[in-house]
């Protein structure tokens, strides 16, 4: 996907950045674990969620009654979605822009920062939880349209 020749930039928002064949899950246990993970259960090959999670952890920030709406539609993930290994880093070649939630209780800020600068990222932070795209949308926005005047 980021490696398609019709990508000339990337947008990471509180997002994971892994690189060709890297261990995400192995990496992401050497910084602070975030408590939405303790909140994730798993189905039938799927995950999602629990209510408690999604609602303090992953949508943080959030007006309760939207968060609730977004609870209410959340859809299960692939269980490999945490163990799969990309096969090729679109940032290594890609001009990246990246967004650091500095109240993440998703994905932890610090995990992010590493993230950003490893990237070589054009990075802001802004004072969200994992859900910054709906708490910031000026912020994130700005960000988009960054990436997108210097590339397009």
């Amino acid at each position: 996907m980021g490696i398609d020749p019709k990508v000339s930039a990337l947008v990471y928002v509180a997002a994971r950045g892994p690189d060709a064949g890297e261990d995400f899950t192995a990496l992401a246990k050497t910084f602070p674990t975030a408590p939405a993970g303790a909140g994730l259960v798993e189905t039938n090959g799927f995950a999602q969620l629990s209510e408690h999670a999604f609602l303090v952890d992953f949508a943080n920030g959030v007006d309760q009654a939207k968060a609730r709406v977004l609870y209410a539609v959340q859809g299960p993930v692939s269980a490999t979605l945490f163990s799969g290994k990309t096969t090729a880093a679109g940032w290594r070649s890609k001009p990246s822009w990246y967004a650091v939630s500095k109240q993440d209780r998703t994905i932890s800020p610090e995990l992010e920062r590493f993230l950003a600068k490893r990237m070589n990222a054009t990075t802001i932070e802004v004072d969200a939880g994992h859900l910054s795209l709906v708490t910031h949308p000026k912020e994130i926005s700005g960000l988009i349209l960054s990436a997108a005047s210097l590339t397009g």
